[in-house]
């Protein structure tokens, strides 16, 4: 076992989504070329037990074993030690929140379906076994079927089974069991036929008896002591036993059981012959229903609106310790060297886990030496504009949306926020301002997806209204609405109050604050006290008694968990597809209203995390991005020439007008949709030529993507509610718009523009990737993106890459560097710019340099470097410095005006003209040498200051890496 130093901070994560086409076996091929990259980490997605064919792993059935269709135990030991060989890192993403009940393959669930409350994992799950819906009492809704229940019983599409000793449900690719108490009303039906068959005193009937007699008097699944539990348990099984040997030995029995199975399971066009398996399946834990109640009836909690996963209540140490035993086990091992938690904010207590984790990890990782974080961690939390982290939460930092959208809006013109604003309007007819837009969104996730968690938030504060004669005579509907308005107003995800008001962060505070006041003002008609009443119950600042202070702690817990996955619903995945005045911005984390930032900013926000936050992730392209690093870098450009932009919208309209179609009175595709058609075309078409197959594959990727856009949107169509001609007819107008076969005028003026703006593109990819490398944090970069890559939202982003081609290319890169005069190889690259060798180079040669300088990167300051001259605003630049030694990274930013639209990469002396930057330097002629091209280039005093000339920087190569000599 590799010895590990605690914590072991990562100099670079490489993201690998692992899954039956990316298995251990493949990964352990792949350890030596991430190795060369220069990648210190290796970053995996969960890899235990998944629902069969997941492609992504956050569904996972058993957190207790390895998912066996990405390898086995040796497989997964031989990747370590080639990790470890290398002195590599494993950072894995944990899921803490939920777990997968798809096709009731989850034994914890299916626990829980037979014994319901009783279950032994009753606790593990977020069930409310006394809902609102009394038919509920005590059992799980399933919402499951295609069709109403009464239909789908009916059509015989449930069906009832019996294998070795138990019964079971059968629906579709489900299997659900037969509670044992109710299996008595199988095995009792038409008994005394059989007497008469076999003899009342047959040996095989008295024992069925006997059987019978024991199922009905196990214990009910509504008791809940240790004791009965634990009888329940031991005699089911036993019965169990001997119902298994007695169907073996006995033909008699076992045709008997057979045959009551057939008519439990009716006769179709009989609807009474059903009453017997429709009077079983009300005996049991669970109520089947249709898929389509679950907004409003369900009652467990989900991830989001997903009724596949299902809510784990992590705060038990007793789930914490069962979902964490292997998980805790690879970590003390070496195997895993730092955790990922995703959606932290699901979690009932997130400083609690995270605390645990710790806690953990000093008693069993440095147990000699204590260490304040000895277990590196990093959770994924989505920041709002001037949110920060929790400041109890031991942990390295996020994983990087922040980092996203800062260096994104970097590489935005802010002036050209009016021209926009005015062709977007002139689109669509009118622009709703996003703030408002995300209001709506919010409430109809909350109606149409969440409306059961708002009603169980009403019900739980009607309760406690009547606490207080102050509050009692508020009524039902108003505290919910109150409620709903609230959290449409929430300004972040959500806040993180566990309990009376010294424990309440002043940030939280402050929010509540904030969504209280918004809510008021959006309702003038309705009395401010409803909302004052929240607000206080929220900040502990009630009159309740200490008696009800636990009831109050639970309606605030459940509060903030629900405010996260209306937020996330509301405005990623509703609101950002909707709103297409400029989809660069519209990122997870990002806020669409800010158009760019301007580089003093930028500065600030990496000078704050290196002071803060200097482990946390710095991503670009992750699994969850809405578009590829590659994607936003070329739309970007658009910033830069609205007008350009504007005059070709207009003609692409106007030539294409003649492929929409009309679906029920509604033109299809609709401007909305189509303006984002246009951009999502820009970003995502590819440097390479086409051939035929390549270009039906493209044509199909952007069918998908507008089909998944609109579908995401819920104005046209929706998952729920899917309207498969919208479809087709947007689906068409894709495929003829883009159709090459005869004269396109709308190719003929879109290739050639598409072409200039993904050469100016390219600056701002190589731009991101040295600013990711050398800025304080941790570059992550996501599974191919050391090439180009201009994937969409998954699972676009999920497509295969070819690392063979990008092992045989990094060979070959490391040979010419060695052996070819650098000016040569940058010309080289530069010229064969597409193909995306020019962005491998500088990563593994920024990833290089950290890896030999490590603590400049981790430890350094970071000093904002100033330009002077006439172009100073087309640089960024800064300067990280540790004890005597110095680097500067500097790159180009928004340069489609000061370069002739003829001219080729790279930028010139002349386009710099006198402008130079300030350098970290002290004395005239202090050397410093850029690692990618090799030229060394002195400072000169300017103005008092020691300056290097920006076209020295960027005159072969576009982006540029010096380090201070000595």
């Amino acid at each position: 076992m590799q010895r590990i130093s605690h914590p072991r901070i990562p100099l670079s994560t490489y993201r690998l989504q692992m899954n039956r086409t990316c298995t251990f076996r493949d990964v352990t091929a792949r350890v030596a070329y991430l190795h060369a990259l220069g990648i210190t980490d290796l970053y995996c997605s969960p890899y235990f037990a998944s629902v069969p064919g997941s492609m992504h792993g956050y569904d996972v059935v058993d957190p207790t074993i390895l998912n066996p269709e990405i390898g086995t135990e040796e497989d997964y030991r031989a990747l370590v030690a080639e990790l470890h060989q290398r002195e590599m890192g494993q950072l894995l993403d944990v899921v803490p929140n939920h777990m997968s009940i798809a096709l009731q393959i989850n034994r914890w669930w299916q626990d829980v379906l037979e014994n319901g409350p009783s279950s032994t994992y009753a606790s593990f799950f977020d069930i409310d076994w006394v809902p609102l819906k009394a038919e509920l009492l005590d059992k799980v809704l399933l919402p499951i079927l295609g069709d109403h229940y009464g239909v789908v019983l009916e059509n015989q599409q449930l069906q009832l089974g019996y294998e070795e000793g138990h019964f079971i449900l059968r629906y579709a690719d489900h299997h659900l069991p037969i509670g044992p108490k109710s299996a008595a009303m199988i095995l009792s039906y038409r008994l005394d036929p059989l007497k008469q068959k076999i003899g009342a005193d047959h040996a095989d009937l008295l024992e069925l008896e006997s059987i019978i007699t024991a199922l009905r008097h196990l214990p009910s699944r509504h008791e809940r002591s240790p004791e009965t539990i634990a009888e329940r348990y031991r005699e089911k099984e036993i019965t169990r036993r001997r119902l298994k040997v007695l169907t073996g030995q006995s033909e008699a029995i076992k045709t008997f059981i057979e045959d009551n199975v057939r008519r439990f399971n009716g006769i179709t066009g009989d609807p009474r012959s059903f009453d017997l398996l429709d009077e079983l399946l009300n005996a049991q834990a669970y109520r089947l229903a249709n898929w389509r109640v679950a907004s409003e009836e369900i009652n467990y909690r989900r991830f989001f609106d997903i009724n596949e996963l299902a809510a784990i209540r992590m705060e038990h140490p007793a789930v914490f310790a069962e979902t964490h035993t292997l998980l805790l086990r690879l970590v003390k091992e070496g195997a895993v060297t730092g955790l990922r938690i995703d959606h932290v904010d699901g979690l009932y207590d997130p400083a609690d886990y995270l605390i645990k984790l710790q806690e953990w990890a000093r008693k069993e990782l440095t147990p000699d030496n204590p260490v304040a974080q000895p277990l590196y961690v990093v959770v994924e939390k989505i920041l709002a504009v001037n949110e920060e982290l929790p400041s109890n939460w031991p942990v390295y930092g996020t994983t990087g949306y922040e980092f996203v959208n800062w260096t994104n809006a970097l590489f935005v013109d802010r002036t050209a926020e009016r021209a926009f604003d005015a062709m977007y309007g002139r689109v669509i007819g009118r622009i709703e301002p996003f703030e408002e837009l995300t209001y709506r969104c919010k409430q109809l996730i909350m109606q149409a997806s969440l409306s059961s968690d708002l009603n169980v938030l009403g019900h739980q504060l009607n309760v406690l209204s009547e606490r207080d004669r102050r509050s009692r005579d508020f009524t039902l509907n108003s505290l919910i609405h109150a409620i709903e308005e609230i959290i449409a107003c929430f300004p972040v995800y959500r806040t993180y109050m566990t309990g009376g008001t010294d424990g309440i962060l002043e940030r939280d505070r402050t929010f509540v604050w904030q969504a209280v006041a918004k809510a008021k003002r959006r309702n003038p008609a309705v009395s401010g006290l409803v909302f004052d009443f929240v607000r206080d119950l929220l900040l502990g600042a009630s009159n309740l008694t200490e008696l009800h202070r636990e009831e109050c702690l639970r309606f605030v817990k459940k509060f903030q968990q629900t405010t996260s996955p209306v937020t996330a619903k509301g405005i990623e995945d509703t609101a950002f597809y909707r709103f297409h005045r400029f989809v660069s911005l519209n990122e997870v984390g990002a806020d669409p209203q800010q158009f760019g930032i301007t580089p003093n900013l930028v500065h600030q926000q990496f000078k704050g995390r290196q002071a803060r936050w200097s482990a946390a992730l710095s991503a670009t392209s992750t699994h969850d991005t809405k578009r590829s690093e590659d994607v936003r870098a070329r739309l970007n450009v658009l910033s830069e020439v609205p007008k350009r932009w504007n005059d070709h919208v207009v003609r692409w309209r106007k030539a294409n007008r003649r492929f929409k179609s009309e679906v029920q009175g509604e033109t299809a595709p609709g401007q909305n949709e189509e303006y984002l058609l246009y951009q999502t075309l820009l970003g995502a078409w590819p440097l390479e030529r086409m051939d035929e197959d390549a270009y039906a594959q493209f044509v199909e990727r952007i069918q998908r993507y507008m089909i998944k856009a609109v579908k995401e949107a819920k104005q046209l169509t929706s998952w729920v509610s899917p309207d498969s001609e919208y479809e087709e007819a947007l689906g068409t107008f894709v495929g003829k718009i883009l159709d090459r076969s005869e004269s396109n005028a709308f190719l003929e003026d879109f290739l050639p523009f598409q072409e200039e703006i993904a050469q100016f593109g390219l600056y701002n990819s190589l731009s991101q990737v040295l600013l990711k490398i050398a800025a304080p944090g941790v570059p992550d970069f996501y599974q191919g993106t050391e090439l180009w890559d201009f994937s969409l939202v998954d699972p676009d982003n999920r497509r295969p890459v070819d690392y063979e081609k990008r092992a045989r290319w990094l060979a070959e890169l490391k040979t010419a560097s060695e052996s070819t005069a650098r000016r040569t190889l940058m010309g080289e690259l530069v010229e064969h710019r597409l193909d995306g060798r020019i962005k491998m180079f500088v990563t593994a040669e920024g990833l290089r340099y950290r890896k030999e300088h490590a603590q400049l990167f981790q430890r350094g300051d970071y000093v904002p470097l100033e330009g002077i001259g006439v172009q100073r605003e087309h640089i960024f630049a800064f300067a990280r410095i540790f004890e005597g030694e110095a680097l500067v990274a500097a790159v180009p930013r928004l340069v489609t005006s000061i370069v002739p639209a003829a001219m080729t990469p790279p930028l010139g002396e002349k386009i710099w003209a006198d402008t130079h930057i300030v350098m970290p330097a002290w004395k005239d002629g202090t050397i410093f040498r850029n690692r990618f091209t090799g030229e060394e280039l002195s400072t000169a005093s300017r103005e008092g200051k020691q300056v290097i000339p920006a076209g020295g920087l960027f005159n072969i190569f576009p982006v540029a890496l010096l380090e201070k000599q000595f």
